[in-house]
């Protein structure tokens, strides 16, 4: 054998048995293929297979790049919206619209791809903002027939909860009869409206609504749904549709917004936005609200009460029920969840109904418990009485200590009889200091709101009010504002005085970057401040207990409540409660006069301060302005005393009074004309008689009172140069001699002065003087 072909290895021998085997060689058989066998050849792609993540396909990368550009302009045009309106020249709003134009071009056919993308989804969801009627019609219309999968999707799911959400202002003004302009197509036929879009998506989801109520992605859209089908409900906030982190998710993005500056697209105008519901879809609630009745039984639905992800859906379809008059009925979900009291007292004489331990764990269950709010809220008259005869009269001062079930305690006392109200005072009034050292005043809070509502005087709030804080002693109630505000019994405050703990550990600087210092137990709680205002909204006679302690407190301790976020409230409250008397308010703003360069110059206290000025009256209003003439540079100086000072127009008052006062009286008039007619205040026009009596300067217009930085009075160099120069006004001047017409002064001519005798060209220089010293640096200007 020739040695390239030999091979490596040992040789080994054949066995015998193997060199005496034979091979018998069969013909090959026919076999009959498979009809359902794919051919060897064909390769399933795993990419054409459905995926739950993309059940309409995945978005190509370029035009998910494209959309990402569309997203990044949109943002800019929403964050600098009046800015891209003042620098473009050519009209931003068609400009706008023809970038919207290429968008909705491209995104044609692709609609249900970009739902379901995770990037994608939110850009359609900022557009929605911005679409007019006609495209969001189409939209919602594209969409068609495949609404249960896109709701079941994560990110479509929130897609088509925006579009329901826009679509209200549609919606509403369809019903008005405004109309857009529809393009004439042979190929796409009619385009129906969109509250008819809006039934047909409803008879889709109608035989599976009860499981999509379940689903963790579709819960939200199916109570936003609810709210454009019912917009009269009571709890019509984003709150109620969209869940924390969801919510939360969504104000990360950004502001969502229209772009458009005068209009937000074709058929919309600036009328309100207020949702006109057509008679449509209230039938078409009540057909919600009757498929869940037929499909769940009663296990189902009480259920649905402690799921973290059914039970807001719950509470939806009871208002629901209750709007529209069909939670008094046999069998309805009120009365399921009410465990047949709704049944029970149908029947004449009403039985006696024993306590269910299913309605117990609802009142103590941090999730059920919301559901059992709506509950005691929206049930009828009689069914609530029987409930608070059953679950709550004997047990009200247990249930107002309770971390849960004092807010559906609270929620009940809002409704209330005078009876219920009478238990409830009787029960809680060896036990209210309880609800104050566990910081729960909830229940407290409601039980003095119901007593303003029904006034009620047969019980004494102020009594209550001093037991729950441990207050016994008469020389102790003036102290009650502070042990409110705190939310601490009197001996725990006084030991807090007493050990010389303040309300902040350090003292903060304006601008300083100092890290906030934890509250101390003398810092204002918001408990207190809302307990505090609702006592000062009780009639005249009964809140005078809580005036009386305000004005015992020292100006230096109204000045710090006044600097704080919480205790600015009930400074707030006092001033706009109708039941507080005129001139207790009036001798609350007059305590400060003296003080109030104090207390503007903090954030919070320039906005009382604003407020007690807005409350004086033109007479008022001079005795503070004059007590500030000589705090007038500090407040200039100062970085919120400034925007108060603005109001003052000290230097007008100083040469001027009586145009001083001619201004305020018109500024006041102005604003109850506004609060009178729930209208913008007119802006008082100028006498029409050009020349004015002799020795009488014209008036000048009343500034609005938010002005922006440019419309700012004279600068300090005219106030300093008027009295020899004149000041520069728009619609007067001084006068040239007695009995003179005002003549008008331009920049570049020096004004005539009122003394005879002085020549011309001393004027001129002394106008170069003042010129020099303006187009000087800013730090020479403090130095004149």
């Amino acid at each position: 054998m020739p040695r390239e072909n030999r091979k490596r290895g040992k040789k080994h021998k054949k066995q015998p048995e193997e060199q005496e085997q034979t091979y018998h060689v069969q013909p090959p058989q026919a076999i009959e293929p498979d009809p359902t066998e794919k051919p060897s050849w064909i390769v399933s792609n795993p990419a054409a297979e459905f995926n739950p993540e993309a059940p309409f396909g995945y978005v190509d990368n370029d035009v998910k790049a494209y959309f990402r550009t569309v997203d990044v302009q949109i943002r800019q045009w929403q964050d600098n919206q009046e800015d891209v309106a003042e620098e473009e020249d050519v009209d931003p709003n068609e400009q706008k619209r023809m970038f919207f134009m290429a968008a909705l071009t491209e995104m044609q056919d692709k609609e249900k791809m970009l739902a379901t993308d995770p990037d994608c989804s939110v850009i359609l969801e900022r557009m929605s903002y911005s679409m007019d009627d006609f495209v969001r019609r189409v939209f919602v219309d594209k969409l068609a027939g495949s609404y249960e999968v896109l709701l079941r999707h994560r990110f479509a799911s929130h897609v088509c909860q925006t579009l329901f959400t826009v679509a209200k202002e549609t919606i509403s003004r369809e019903t008005r009869g405004i109309l857009p302009v529809v393009p004439e197509s042979e190929e796409t036929g009619v385009l129906p409206k969109l509250t008819q879009l809006v039934l047909d998506v409803c008879e889709e989801l109608l035989p599976t609504f009860p499981s999509l109520i379940m689903d963790p992605f579709a819960s939200h859209v199916v109570r936003a749904l609810l709210l454009l089908l019912s917009p009269n409900l009571s709890n019509s906030e984003e709150t109620t549709v969209r869940s924390k982190k969801s919510a939360n998710w969504k104000a990360r993005q950004g502001q969502m917004k229209s772009v458009f500056n005068d209009e937000k697209g074709k058929g919309k105008g600036k009328e309100s936005t207020t949702m006109v519901a057509p008679p449509e879809f209230k039938e078409m609630a009540r057909r919600l609200v009757k498929v869940v009745r037929e499909q769940l039984d009663d296990n189902e639905v009480r259920a649905m009460a402690a799921n973290k992800v059914a039970c807001p859906g719950l509470q939806m379809l009871l208002q629901v029920e209750a709007d529209q008059d069909m939670a008094n009925e046999s069998g309805s979900l009120m009365d399921r969840v009410m465990v047949g009291i709704i049944t029970a007292c149908q029947k004449e004489p009403i039985p006696d109904i024993e306590d269910s331990d299913y309605l117990g764990t609802l009142l103590r269950d941090p999730t059920a418990s919301h559901l059992l709010e709506t509950v005691v809220s929206q049930c009828p008259d009689v069914a609530f009485n029987v409930f608070w005869n059953t679950y709550f009269k004997g047990k009200l001062a247990r249930l107002a200590a309770h971390p849960v079930a004092n807010f559906v305690l609270a929620k009940a006392a809002e409704r209330s009889s005078e009876d219920q109200l009478a238990q409830l005072f009787e029960e809680l009034k060896d036990s209210a200091s309880k609800l104050i050292r566990t910081s729960r005043t909830g229940v407290l809070r409601a039980l003095v709101d119901r007593t303003a509502t029904l006034k009620y005087s047969k019980a004494s709030i102020s009594e209550t009010i001093y037991s729950a804080f441990d207050i016994t002693e008469d020389a102790d109630k003036n102290k009650v504002v502070s042990c409110i505000l705190t939310l601490l019994p009197l001996p725990e405050y006084q030991a807090a005085v007493a050990n010389g703990k303040t309300e902040k550990a350090a003292p903060q600087h304006h601008g300083s970057r100092h890290q906030p210092s934890v509250p101390g137990p003398l810092e204002p709680k918001i408990q207190g401040s809302t307990l505090l205002q609702a006592l000062l909204r009780l009639p005249e006679p009964t809140n005078q207990f809580v005036i009386d302690s305000i004005f015992s407190l020292s100006i230096e301790d109204r000045i710090k409540i006044a600097h704080n976020a919480a205790g600015s409230r009930v400074f707030d409250a006092l001033l706009d409660s109708p039941t507080v008397p005129s001139k207790v308010k009036r001798q609350f703003v007059m305590d400060f006069i003296g003080h109030y360069h104090q207390l503007v110059d903090d954030k919070l206290g320039s906005r009382v301060g604003d407020r007690c000025w807005a409350f004086c009256d033109t007479y008022l209003k001079e005795k503070i302005a004059r007590s500030l003439i000589p705090q007038e540079q500090a407040l200039a100086a100062s970085f919120y005393g400034k925007f108060f000072a603005r109001n003052l127009n000290l230097y007008l008052l100083q040469r001027r009074p009586q145009d001083w006062r001619n201004m305020q009286s018109d500024r006041k008039r102005a604003q109850e004309a506004a609060q009178t007619q729930q209208q913008p205040a007119p802006t008082p026009s100028a006498p029409s008689d050009p020349a004015p009596a002799a020795g009488k300067a014209e008036a000048p217009q009343p500034q609005p009172e938010n002005r922006k930085r440019k419309h700012r009075p004279d600068n300090e160099i005219d106030a300093l140069f008027e009295e020899k120069l004149g000041k520069k006004i728009k619609k007067a001047a001084l006068a040239d001699g007695p009995g003179a017409a005002p003549t008008e002064l331009s920049p570049s001519k020096p004004s005539k002065r009122a003394k005879g005798g002085e020549d011309k060209k001393q004027d001129k220089e002394l106008q170069q003087i003042l010129g020099a010293i303006r187009s000087a640096p800013a730090n020479d200007k403090k130095k004149h």
